[in-house]
């Protein structure tokens, strides 16, 4: 196949995005007209060229030097977010750009301590992305569930107060939430901090995942899976430093969310072909492939995907396990997964003896 006539197939795949954090997605386009609407100031010129133009901003967002480099970005960005309705703007722009890259169930980070900590009621950021979910399906046929993130630098009692306040609002019972996860800077924050209200939600029949072995090493993994009972692991690889933790998660069918293009962009590896791809099919790990936070590391969900071929240049059935371990791996419904599964089984017999 040409390598477009490969990028054709790769787009027609049927795929899960299970690890986005929507303020991520919030473009340097989006965030310039939000701050203007909102008359909210960004960082003067003189103090950081990068803000001179969204072009700028973009091209800032090429040299980041690690992820708390990048994390200075993300917060700022997060400032220009204020209304409901700015809410709906950002989720619905990530939903369509999800939908034209070949995404038929998305399962969304969203950080409400960013926030709330700024004077944001958690209601409002709900209230937006509700509203956009609903759209996406609605013009799309998307659909998508929310993960509400802790930020793993703030105290677990912090954590424990939002999670607290979301179960109030009967968000977990009713689904507007789907589960919790862990997320911000890793190393020197082990998930164990946040073992109380991890234990709350698995009580509750909560779903649970968490950032681990990005940047720490995989011993924050396996502390995620034995102190907080979580069901996922995102980013996950250091997950190949451990042998035995390595075939435990492909025997339990544990789901990897991995992010190539944000893995090289922050510097946890030099280039895609370092990432652990191989290993994982070899091995039968169920991952996904993820945009992490697209806006700041140049590439969404298809860009995603092409570079992993480009990389190991996979075969249809290796793409097939990966679609419908994503799909198995959804937080949706048993009927959304069937319907799913069979997409991938029409997009596997249409390009049959191509890739």
């Amino acid at each position: 196949m040409t390598e477009a006539a490969i990028q054709q197939c790769l787009h027609d795949l049927p795929k899960c995005e299970h690890h986005l954090h929507i303020e991520g997605s919030l473009s340097p386009s989006l965030l310039f007209r939000l701050a203007d609407t909102n008359k909210i100031s960004l960082p003067a010129i003189e103090t950081d060229p990068s803000f001179a133009s969204p072009e700028a901003l973009e091209g800032r967002y090429t040299r980041f030097t690690s992820l708390n480099d990048f994390l200075h970005y993300y917060y700022i960005g997060m400032s220009v977010l204020i209304t409901t309705a700015d809410f709906e703007s950002l989720a619905y722009e990530y939903f369509a750009r999800a939908h034209n890259d070949g995404v038929h169930h998305a399962e969304i980070f969203f950080d409400p301590q960013a926030h709330t900590s700024r004077g944001i009621a958690y209601e409002t950021v709900v209230a937006g992305l509700g509203m956009a979910q609903k759209r996406a399906e609605k013009d799309f046929g998307l659909t998508s569930k929310l993960i509400l993130c802790f930020l793993r630098h703030l105290p677990a009692s912090d954590a424990k107060d939002t999670y607290q306040a979301a179960e109030a609002l009967g968000h977990f019972s009713s689904g507007v939430v789907a589960g919790i996860g862990l997320d911000s800077s890793e190393v020197g924050f082990p998930p164990e901090i946040f073992k109380e209200v991890y234990e709350s939600a698995s009580k509750a029949g909560i779903r649970r995942t968490a950032h681990a072995g990005e940047e720490g090493d995989s011993t924050y993994i396996s502390r995620a899976l034995d102190l907080c009972s979580t069901e996922r692991i995102d980013h996950g690889i250091r997950l190949v430093d451990d042998d035995a933790l390595l075939k435990r998660v492909a025997k339990d069918k544990t789901l990897v969310t991995m992010c190539p293009l944000s893995n090289v962009r922050l510097r946890c590896v030099t280039k895609v072909a370092e990432l652990p791809i191989r290993k994982f099919l070899t091995e039968g790990v169920r991952f996904s492939i993820n945009s992490d936070d697209p806006a700041y590391f140049g590439g969404y969900i298809l860009d995603n995907y092409i570079a992993v071929q480009e990389a190991f240049r996979l075969n249809l059935k290796e793409w097939k396990f990966i679609a419908d371990g994503a799909i198995e791996g959804s937080w949706c419904d048993g009927e959304r997964k069937q319907v799913l599964l069979e997409k991938v089984e029409q997009w596997a017999e249409s390009y049959k003896g191509t890739l």
